[in-house]
């Protein structure tokens, strides 16, 4: 019988969002482990490695390490397209009155931690990464603050995941206009016709949400090749699915549900894996004090909860929104902090900031670095301002 709850208590374990975050800080434990002894060439040697064909009309061999940050990521973006949308039609966003105060929040929490950046790396070379702490990882930040438990108001986790979703596609916005080379109009056009026949679907209510892909697949591969950045393929394809605001689960819900799993256990651990196989050199330490290291630490650390809390409290006083139900200052500074766990979304736009190789893997480092202290001093204050549990009625 106890063997039974032992397994029981194993598997609720491993279908949280808990585990999901640990195996990607297990993912970048190895990988920083392995960039750092003799395996990192063989590693670096495997990241290189071309896969795929191509001709006169077809283009797709490419390295491991672009299928995972052009292909399997935009499976990543798709997903946070479908959450984005989900939330729009039926979740915190849906309302005018439920999403003012996580959107205008979103913005504090990006536009400050960008300005803070641009102040140390105005007029140098490295100006051109304004856009790394700006982000936030929802599954790293949802993770950390799920670890309360009820300690903290679940308005509070509401409020969070609302804001990351608004900061998701901020960082969208900010890679498809500012992170994409020169664009290929034909290219395009060719994605816009995809576009059209997935609306189109839409508009004849094809209910097989994974029907969507297959033309989805042809948008990829147009977006990749002119000029934005791939992944966006993922955030517009998600914006054709079908959804409903009723309880009756929609071909967009059923899409979501189903790479829900492989996203947070399989594709974020694999870029993670293989972006944070940093080999950490004595250069790259000093770097962590450069404007650039400085821009991207003080950035997530600070600018991430000043920005958040600011346009809060101001919104809240000129009674344009209200402070999630229940929560108080401290946690909403706990929460900022949580918001400045840049991690995955960070290091991808650290990646496409960047042509010289020491930048990039300063800035990865850094991100690396600031995330967790973001996190822990995140977690602690919010650990510390717990008075009791919350219940879902409380919150």
């Amino acid at each position: 019988m106890k063997d039974k709850i032992n397994l029981k208590i194993f598997k609720d374990f491993v279908q949280s969002s808990n585990f999901g975050g640990l195996l990607l800080f297990l993912c970048v434990v190895i990988s920083l482990i392995v960039a750092n002894t003799s395996m990192a060439v063989p590693l670096q040697n495997l990241l290189d490695t071309k896969l795929g064909f191509e001709n006169e009309a077809i283009h797709l061999n490419y390295s491991v390490s672009m299928w995972i940050n052009d292909g399997l990521m935009a499976i990543f973006f798709l997903l946070v397209g479908l959450e984005i949308k989900r939330e729009i039609v039926e979740g915190e966003l849906s309302s005018p009155k439920k999403a003012i105060l996580p959107i205008i929040a979103a913005i504090g929490g990006a536009v400050v931690p960008a300005l803070i950046y641009i102040s140390f790396n105005s007029g140098s070379e490295t100006v051109s990464g304004w856009g790394i702490p700006m982000a936030t990882d929802i599954a790293f930040a949802l993770a950390v603050i799920s670890l309360l438990d009820k300690r903290v108001p679940t308005s509070l986790k509401i409020f969070l995941a609302a804001l990351a979703i608004v900061d998701d596609l901020i960082a969208i916005l900010v890679i498809a206009v500012f992170y994409s080379s020169g664009i290929e109009l034909s290219y395009l056009g060719y994605a816009g016709i995809g576009i059209a026949i997935l609306i189109l679907m839409n508009r004849l209510n094809v209910k097989n949400p994974y029907l969507y892909l297959i033309p989805g697949v042809f948008v990829w591969y147009f977006v990749h090749h002119s000029g934005i950045h791939a992944t966006i393929a993922g955030v517009l394809v998600a914006m054709t699915l079908p959804t409903n605001n009723t309880a009756v689960e929609s071909p967009l819900e059923r899409l979501e549900h189903a790479l829900v799993k492989p996203v947070n256990f399989l594709i974020i651990p694999i870029f993670a894996f293989a972006n944070t196989n940093i080999t950490i050199r004595h250069e790259m330490i000093e770097g962590l004090t450069s404007p650039l290291g400085l821009g991207i630490s003080l950035g997530l650390i600070f600018g991430k909860p000043i920005g958040i809390v600011a346009t809060s409290l101001i919104c809240s006083r000129l009674g344009v929104g209200q402070l999630p139900a229940n929560s108080n200052l401290i946690h909403m500074i706990g929460l900022g902090l949580l918001a400045g766990i840049g991690f995955t979304m960070s290091i991808f736009i650290s990646m496409l900031s960047f042509d010289n190789q020491l930048f990039i893997e300063e800035a990865k480092l850094s991100v690396l670095i600031a995330s967790l202290v973001a996190g822990i001093l995140g977690y602690l204050i919010l650990k510390s301002s717990s008075k009791g549990k919350y219940t879902n009625a409380e919150a």
